[in-house]
């Protein structure tokens, strides 16, 4: 048995003249993510709050990271996961490695450096630079132009 829905009662349920119209530029309240540019950059992680710092921006970058362990070993590729916990031991990333398809799961409490050394093959290639270029090449008469993307290689 099933009793009446919210909305479905008539004091709840507004006509359309009732309804303001609404501005569709008003209505987007989450603020889009503007990717830091961290290519090359090689943070230090003299606290617990400057790893996990690292180890979010990491995490939003779409090139590769080299990840060094406190046992010296480097693992470089694709931070593709992380579970941020309580305490450093039960927070760690998951990698995948450049030479391998092998994920690795690494503890933050076992990283000792960090370094962004990978190339972002995104930058430079927002949507709005991608109009500039096309419309600049058209302006300029370059034949052969396609509405298709280019290639990130």
């Amino acid at each position: 048995m099933t009793g009446p829905r919210h909305a479905d009662r008539l004091s709840h349920t507004p006509s359309q003249s009732d309804v303001p119209p609404q501005n569709p530029d008003s209505l987007e309240v989450a603020p889009g993510l503007v990717h830091e540019a961290v290519e090359g950059w090689v943070p230090k992680l003299a606290s617990e709050d400057e790893l996990r710092g690292a180890l979010e921006k990491a995490f939003d970058y779409r090139g590769d990271v080299t990840v060094t362990t406190k046992d010296g070993k480097k693992i470089e590729g694709y931070l593709f996961d992380r579970v941020a916990g309580e305490t450093l031991a039960t927070s760690f990333v998951r990698l995948l490695p450049k030479d391998s398809n092998q994920r690795q799961k690494i503890s933050y409490v076992d990283i000792a450096a960090l370094a962004f050394s990978g190339k972002d093959p995104a930058a430079g290639k927002s949507w709005e630079a991608w109009v500039r270029k096309y419309w600049e090449k058209k302006a300029v008469g370059k034949g052969g132009l396609s509405l298709q993307p280019e290639s990130l290689e």
